[in-house]
């Protein structure tokens, strides 16, 4: 791979010849403007707009421009006399957990490569330490003539520097969150958290750029004679239309499922809260069934203890008739006795 920039890293007193080379590239499909009627190319035409003449690019210089318009002439010497450490250092101020970093900053990236030899040692020295510590370097460097913000961290055996934003090129996201109060229910929860362990992970090497395909394809078609791709037949438009959100949660995770070739039934979730309170009522249900098991035989008791006092009236009664017959038979044959002693004399 070209290097697009040599210099060196500075980790302390320690200095790291390094060379710069760009670790992606873009593989979109470029286009060129022509000229409709005749597939002319296009081109664009650098005039003054003072006298109207085209210039070469040896003639163009940099300007600022000013609040009012007026154009403040800067030269490539004007820059290079600025007193920047960095010009040709990557200089490393420090080291933080990669949390610290938010992904908003992350911009282009780079392979750090050892140029030479001598460079070797430092070179693993920097990217051993990097893996041992689990941290990231935060550095300065320049490039196209301005100093920017780096984070160097380890991918394989390589030192991996990414471009950072300065904090204050992040903007505030001020008015982008719905204005509207919007209450989520437990159960449009769930389904969210079903339709993301359906989804589960994915191995990200296998993804591509699907609409890069179609164009290479219809460029191809094209090229070959032919009318290109077929536009795709027209499907109902979904823009302004109001949908379920909870049969459209249940339908993704269905279309998740079945994509992954699992079982496509969705079993309806019930809400976090309707469950508590299903169990809090079957609760009392069993508490209220055993206060009326336990309250029959105290029923009972008492129904037998009733039962009991009005029997026992009746067996004092018939106690004291069998008493009043003994007596009166007692009483009887004592007379009996005295009249028959009564008639022996005579």
């Amino acid at each position: 791979m070209r290097s697009i920039w040599n210099g060196a890293i500075s980790f302390g007193l320690v200095s790291i010849p390094i060379k710069l080379v760009n670790a992606t590239e873009s593989r979109s499909v470029s286009f060129r403007q022509i000229h409709t009627e005749d597939g002319g190319r296009v081109r664009y035409k650098k005039v003054c707009e003072l006298d109207g003449e085209e210039v070469t690019q040896a003639e163009i210089g940099k300007a600022y421009e000013d609040a009012d318009g007026t154009m403040i002439p800067i030269t490539d010497e004007d820059l290079a006399a600025l007193p920047l450490p960095t010009a040709k250092t990557i200089e490393i101020v420090a080291f933080v957990a990669a949390g610290e970093i938010d992904p908003l900053q992350m911009d282009a990236a780079y392979y750090l490569s050892a140029n030479g030899v001598p460079a070797a040692k430092p070179y693993t020295l920097l990217r051993e330490a990097l893996k041992r510590s689990d941290r990231v370097a935060l550095a300065k460097y320049a490039l196209r003539g301005r100093e920017r913000l780096g984070m160097l961290r380890v991918v394989d055996d390589v030192i991996a520097m990414h471009g950072l934003l300065w904090p204050d090129e992040i903007r505030a996201p001020e008015g982008v969150a719905p204005e509207t109060p919007v209450t989520v229910r437990e159960a449009e929860l769930d389904l969210a958290d079903a339709l993301m362990a359906t989804l589960g992970e994915v191995d990200i090497t296998t993804l591509h750029d699907d609409y890069r395909t179609a164009v290479e394809e219809m460029i191809a078609a094209k090229a070959a004679g032919g009318e290109g791709v077929a536009p795709p037949s027209p499907g109902e438009e979904e823009g302004g239309r109001v949908i379920d959100l909870m049969a459209a949660l249940e339908g993704s995770v269905r279309a998740a499922r079945e994509a992954r070739g699992e079982d496509a039934v969705v079993t309806e979730l019930k809400p976090r809260g309707t469950a508590k309170k299903a169990t809090a009522k079957k609760a009392a249900a069993k508490k209220t069934a055993a206060k009326s098991t336990s309250a029959e035989p105290a029923s009972t008791k008492k129904t037998a203890a009733k039962k009991a006092a009005a029997k026992k009236p009746t067996a004092k009664k018939a106690t004291a008739k069998s008493t009043s017959v003994r007596k009166a038979t007692a009483k009887s044959a004592s007379a009996q006795k005295a009249s028959g002693q009564k008639r022996r004399p005579a």
